[in-house]
């Protein structure tokens, strides 16, 4: 047997003032993003600004459904949308940012599994090593250079049979 330790990495900001002004310009496009979610249900409105590689930057924010699990999580509609869009463009970063209506979220909010995986995918496509950028809606920003650090272990097609 033997065993094997993952190293994770991150950088952890006091604030947005602390960012530099492209980090700071893709979370003010995120916080915006999220003001128009929709959350009935959860009440828990998250925002996502994807910038990519020709210098276009996505937004998306989560869409629920009474019908749980059918609606889609910020990043992923970003995501997915980013790639219908401008198909083969690489992603450089990610903003993720949170509000809630029953209370402030002061942690950073980093994307849930379905969207690392999803985001560990189109990292590995492209070849270059996704930014993720994490926030609340106040206090601490995270900051992930590469979704190894938030998948180290993820799913990605060099398993699948060719």
């Amino acid at each position: 047997m033997k065993k094997e330790i993952v190293p994770l990495e991150f950088l952890v900001f006091q604030g947005d003032e602390e960012l530099d002004a492209n980090d700071s310009l893709l979370m003010q496009i995120a916080s915006k993003a999220a003001e128009d979610a929709y959350a009935p249900y959860s009440r828990f409105k998250v925002g996502a600004a994807v910038l990519l590689d020709n210098g276009e930057i996505i937004t998306g924010n989560n869409q629920e459904n009474p019908a749980y699990p059918s609606g889609l999580c910020a990043e992923r509609v970003a995501l997915f949308y980013a790639m219908s869009k401008f198909p083969g463009v690489g992603i450089r970063a990610v903003a993720i940012t949170a509000t809630s209506l029953i209370g402030v979220v002061d942690k950073p909010v980093p994307p849930c599994g379905a969207c690392r995986q999803v985001m560990a995918d189109f990292e590995n496509r492209s070849g270059i090593p996704m930014r993720i950028i994490m926030r609340g809606q106040q206090g601490a920003v995270m900051i992930c250079e590469g979704m190894n650090m938030l998948l180290p272990l993820s799913f990605i097609d060099e398993y699948l049979p060719k």
